[in-house]
């Protein structure tokens, strides 16, 4: 039997294709709730302010890089949204004079468009952003060499993707989309042969790095946030780290600030993956089945949200 349409996107699969009762569950859920949803393989952790959780953020990159070697190298894939634990991380390397030096690090997406990653000179760019906000910014004396920052490109998608062969990821970090994806891990089109039903969690986890087609929502949302609401000045579409990647990942750790996804959404992917049912309309349900996952939530962002079917 097909599944409901979506209610933001026909041509789509999405959260709001989900069996109703697990909505109504989620919009339900207290503060009180969300913290005991944890299990093992799965941990929760809250902030009381944006300078502690950013601060944790940024601790995962150092920690991921003083533990890496010549002859056993490590390191962190990392966002572009959050991005204000960034600039921390090169403030806290030069203050304290770390040597991150043996070090790797993995852009996780970058819009793609005219056949090609968007230029690093482009204003909406992941690569830029990663490279002027930290990488920059930290002492030459102390960073990582150039080709240890490993961030997309059109051209080096096979390579990147091998490179978690040879490197141990310790921590993949990501935030959450509208969509509930991590990195552009978007839910897909309905179509085909996912006209009625979308991938099964199983066909999602092959996915590898690759490009992809933005679900509408994500390209709304990634206006709203970038330009203002300037929707048509958004790629359609994107490179993304995959789930093969991810899994190839010790640690995935995701970072609710509160302004990315909304109160709803930091409840449902929650309770989906504490009680492991994987969807691949709600991508970040997925990560259910993998070993080690951390949510971190800043509480002043968790907010409210009231499903009026109750009433």
């Amino acid at each position: 039997m097909s599944r409901p349409y979506s209610t933001i996107n026909a041509q789509w699969w999405d959260y709001t294709t989900l069996d109703r009762q697990l909505l109504k569950d989620a919009a339900n859920l207290t503060v009180k709730n969300l913290e005991q949803l944890g299990r093992p393989g799965f941990t929760l952790h809250f902030y009381d302010s944006y300078e502690t959780f950013f601060l944790a953020e940024a601790m995962e990159y150092i920690k991921a890089w003083e533990k890496s070697t010549v002859s056993e190298p490590t390191g962190i894939c990392g966002p572009i949204g959050p991005v204000r634990q960034l600039p921390m991380v090169a403030q806290i390397i030069n203050n304290l004079q770390i040597d991150v030096s043996n070090g790797h690090f993995w852009g996780m997406d970058e819009w793609y468009e005219n056949g090609r990653e968007i230029s690093n000179n482009h204003p909406l760019s992941f690569n830029k952003d990663d490279l002027e906000m930290c990488f920059n910014r930290i002492d030459k004396k102390l960073r990582m060499p150039n080709e240890n920052i490993h961030l997309l490109k059109a051209d080096n998608i096979d390579d990147y993707s091998n490179s978690f062969n040879s490197i141990r990821c310790l921590v993949m970090q990501g935030g959450q989309g509208d969509t509930k994806h991590w990195a552009f891990n978007d839910p897909i089109e309905r179509k085909g042969e996912y006209k009625d039903n979308p991938p099964t969690p199983e066909e999602y986890r092959k996915l590898k790095t690759r490009i992809v087609d933005l679900h509408p929502l994500t390209i709304v949302q990634g206006a709203k946030m970038a330009s203002g609401g300037v929707i048509h000045s958004i790629p359609a579409r994107a490179i993304t780290v995959g789930p093969v990647e991810t899994w190839k990942s010790e640690k995935v750790s995701i970072w609710h600030p509160g302004y990315h996804d909304n109160p709803f959404g930091q409840r449902l992917t929650a309770l989906m993956i504490s009680e492991k049912i994987a969807d691949s309309a709600v991508p970040m349900s997925l990560l259910s089945g993998h070993p080690d996952v951390h949510f971190h939530y800043y509480r002043g962002g968790i907010g409210t949200c009231v499903d009026y079917e109750f009433y």
